[in-house]
Order: structure tokens, then C-alpha cells, then sequence
């Protein structure tokens, strides 16, 4: 199934609103100010998804938080970003010492939190606005190289990616990372023709 431009929109404003809540949730946790921003979303197969973050990434090591969803649609939603840019983002979080051995710690369950909210703002937007019902699984946390983190999934060509890259802006402090939601070919056409009932309304 094609995605047309007014489609496309509408599941950015769909993410937008969910990191938004994100975002608020995050700014009640800490001193700093958090914004959560959206440049873009894409629809791409697993290949194209994989080739447009394996360029960005080359070999870098990389933290995922990922966590599985089933009801309406299903598949599996992570935010990643680049360990270094997830081990500033905690330090600004937890007010730890960038490179301290208490860092290494608390990074773990830090970013499981960040990506448990901001993963499911999203995921909360999608099911709310378009009311669909999905459960979710605990995330998980994992640190590898973008091969096993997108490919693990069993992803292929008949899978749907939709893939949006979250900028963080904290004080003074930018961090980029993406959040990348897999829809099954069948639960994302699901998805699409829930959109379009929406923009019927």
C-alpha cells in the first residue's frame, strides 16, 4: 500500500502529539527543559530502513530501547540513538559525570524510562486518536550495531518501517535519535485505513 502525502502527514501529527506528552512527562522528571522535536517521518521497507540508518551510523555502537505491541496493530517500537549521545542524555538526566564508573549504572534503567515514555506517548497517540486498542510489552534495553538491533526483528521486505527521527533539545545540549516503529505488512495497512477513517471525520 502507497502512502499519499495527506497520509504521511497525518501519522506525523500522530507521533508529534505523542512526544509532545513525552516530553512534558520528561520535563517533570528533571531541572532541565526537554523538547522533543520531529523533522521527518518516512515509510520504508526493512531494506531501505536499514540502508538509510546503517549510512548514518556506519559501525558506531548504539543504544535501543525496544518494546513489542500487539491488539489492532502490531510489531515492535524502539527509540535508538548513538551510545555516546545516550550516555550525555543520562549525565543531563541524572546530573552523573559524563565517564563515571556510577554513569555506566544508572544508564540502563534511565534510558529504559526515557524510551518506556517515549515510546508510548506515541503509541498512546496512535491508539487514542485513531481508537485502536494495543497492550505493550516491558522494554527492553540493548547496545549493539545497527545490524542485529533492526534486523533481530525478523523484518524483510514485506515489512512496513516507520521510521521518524526524534531531535532532543535540552538547554543548550542537542541530541538526536530515532524512534522506529515495524508495523507487519498486514497491521500496517490496518494502520493506514484507520487514518483514513480518521480523515473522513
Amino acid at each position: 500500500m502507497n502512502v499519499t502525502v495527506d497520509q504521511l502527514d497525518a501519522l506525523q501529527e500522530l507521533i508529534n502529539i505523542g512526544v509532545g506528552r513525552a516530553a512534558s512527562l520528561l520535563n517533570e522528571m528533571v531541572d532541565s527543559h526537554i523538547r522533543l522535536e520531529i523533522p521527518f517521518v518516512k515509510v520504508l521497507t526493512a531494506t531501505q530502513a536499514y540502508q538509510e540508518l546503517a549510512n548514518r551510523f556506519h559501525d558506531a555502537s548504539l543504544s535501543s530501547v525496544k518494546l513489542n505491541f500487539t491488539g489492532s496493530f502490531y510489531g515492535t517500537a524502539g527509540l535508538i540513538f548513538p551510545t555516546e549521545s545516550a550516555s550525555t542524555l543520562v549525565a543531563v538526566l541524572t546530573g552523573e559525570e559524563a565517564g563515571s564508573a556510577d554513569l555506566d549504572a544508572v544508564k540502563i534503567g534511565t534510558l529504559s524510562e526515557i524510551g518506556n515514555i517515549v515510546i508510548n506517548g506515541v503509541m498512546g497517540s496512535i491508539s487514542n486518536v485513531l481508537k485502536q486498542h494495543m497492550n505493550y510489552t516491558i522494554p527492553v534495553y540493548l547496545e549493539d550495531k545497527i545490524d542485529n538491533l533492526l534486523l533481530s526483528d525478523n523484518a524483510n521486505n514485506t515489512t512496513k518501517i516507520l521510521l521518524a527521527q526524534a531531535r532532543f533539545a535540552i538547554e543548550q545540549l542537542e541530541l538526536i535519535g530515532d524512534i522506529i516503529l515495524i508495523f507487519e505488512v498486514g497491521t500496517f495497512d490496518a494502520l493506514i485505513k484507520a487514518i483514513n477513517k480518521e480523515l473522513a471525520v
